[in-house]
């Protein structure tokens, strides 16, 4: 497996493989990776022949009062693991390759970026979608694939890419669980242990909305107060729940189409999204 820190040779790697006849898969991560990152890897080497898998944390997606200096990093362990699922390619660059001096270009969504987590981190996602509009061009892949668990990053990445006629295709990896369905994330690791049981929670207001729907509430209300009272709790504050379309994010009062149900909340000083699907 090659290790790449400089944008150009990356491109250049890109260029090559892409001009032998290869199709390129891509995972972008923050690092830290656990099982749920893997998956994706595994995912993305059933629709390419090379998979490039990136390392960066990107500075300007966080908040001034974010983790950005307490992130779990481990940039050794997770070359290991990248190297271990045999993906080709780790592209670990520094902040300076991808934002260097006098960078000022910024990728703004409108609609799709207004509520949710965008309604509580200004300028979140105009951040997300620059950088990983970024990586595409110096990755090029022909496919990339985001784990559903942020499923509203999950869809701005496939507004952009629909709006500005990226020949990319983006596939959503399911969201992988421990045993007790705790979401895997990379800051759980901030959760103490009390913590980490109230955080099972999220996953049963889900399986409990699911639940109701299929037993034939459509209500998008009711089934939103039921999952509010699962996490009714002392120790959990919650910013949101919403259920939510699908495709555009946009709330309704009945759930009469592909919906999920999408929940954050903060935890002690943790902060953590679950979501999933509601109607399919």
């Amino acid at each position: 497996m090659d290790v790449i820190r400089a944008a150009q040779e990356m491109q250049k790697q890109s260029e090559t493989w892409r001009t032998e006849g290869k199709t390129v898969g891509f995972v972008p991560t923050m690092g830290f990776l656990h099982e749920g990152h893997l998956s994706l890897i595994r995912l993305a080497k059933t629709f390419a022949d090379r998979v490039v898998v990136s390392l960066f944390v990107n500075p300007t997606q966080f908040g001034p009062a974010e983790d950005f200096n307490a992130y779990p990093r481990d940039e050794e362990g997770d070359l290991k693991k990248i190297s271990e699922e045999k993906a080709d390619a780790a592209f670990v660059p520094p902040a300076s390759e991808m934002y260097p001096e006098g960078f000022q270009t910024v990728v703004q969504l409108k609609e799709i970026t207004r509520g949710l987590c965008g309604a509580s981190r200004p300028g979140h996602f105009d951040a997300v979608a620059t950088v990983v509009l970024k990586l595409f061009h110096l990755v090029q892949p022909h496919v990339a694939v985001f784990g559903e668990k942020d499923y509203q990053q999950l869809a701005v990445i496939r507004r952009m890419v629909k709006d500005l006629n990226l020949p990319i295709k983006i596939v959503g990896g399911a969201t992988v669980r421990s045993p007790e369905g705790l979401a895997l994330s990379s800051r759980n690791a901030y959760l103490k242990d009390e913590e980490a049981r109230r955080a099972l929670k999220l996953s049963q207001a889900i399986r409990t909305v699911q639940g109701l729907f299929h037993g034939g509430e459509t209500k998008s209300v009711r089934l939103k107060a039921e999952a509010g009272k699962i996490l009714s709790d002392p120790m959990i504050v919650v910013e949101y729940v919403e259920i939510v379309d699908a495709e555009t994010l946009k709330t309704s009062e009945n759930v009469d189409r592909p919906a999920r149900l999408l929940i954050a909340v903060k935890i002690g000083k943790t902060r953590l999204i679950d979501n999933g699907p509601v109607q399919t």
